[in-house]
This record gives structure tokens, C-alpha cells and sequence, in this order.
């Protein structure tokens, strides 16, 4: 699903406009990007958590030359569902 199809979705569901429903959603995504950015972790109770995992520097290796080369060390977003969200998806 595209963010425009949740957006039409949203607005169906709430009985609100699309760009209402757009606002929304993207105040939604915002938040949790502001809370990661500061270090915070975002808990959607059922749902899931993101978070924040620090990745340290390694060594890689070039696949066209075969050439050693160093991957810094980084910060990747990382989101772990809810026990809810996991029992919906196994049955």
C-alpha cells in the first residue's frame, strides 16, 4: 500500500477529506520521525516500536573491484512489532 492509498483509506474511514486525512497522517509520521531523530523510541501499544540501532564501523568489500573498504559506523531506523500486530499476521 502507497501513502496515498492510506490516505484515501483514512479519509473513507474517519469521514474526513483527503487532505485532512493527508495532514493527519503526516503529522502522525513527523512525530515519530522528531522522537527517533532525539533518541526516543516510539511504542504504538499493539502495534510496535521504533526505534533507533546504532550500527558499528565494519569492513566491506567492493563487489565490482574486490577492493576492501571501510563502512562507518551509522544510526538506521529499526521498527519491532507488537505481539498483536504478529498474531494478526500469522493467522
Amino acid at each position: 500500500m502507497k501513502k496515498e492509498e492510506l490516505v484515501e483509506k483514512l479519509s473513507k474511514k474517519t469521514k474526513t477529506s483527503k487532505n485532512e486525512a493527508r495532514e493527519s497522517l503526516n503529522t502522525v509520521l513527523d512525530e515519530i520521525s522528531d522522537s527517533l531523530k532525539k533518541g526516543k523510541d516510539v511504542t504504538l501499544t499493539g502495534f510496535g516500536t521504533f526505534s533507533v540501532a546504532k550500527r558499528k564501523a565494519r569492513q566491506g568489500i567492493n563487489p565490482k573491484t574486490q577492493e576492501k573498504i571501510k563502512i562507518a559506523a551509522s544510526k538506521v531506523p529499526k521498527f519491532k512489532p507488537g505481539k498483536a500486530l504478529r498474531d494478526l499476521i500469522k493467522k
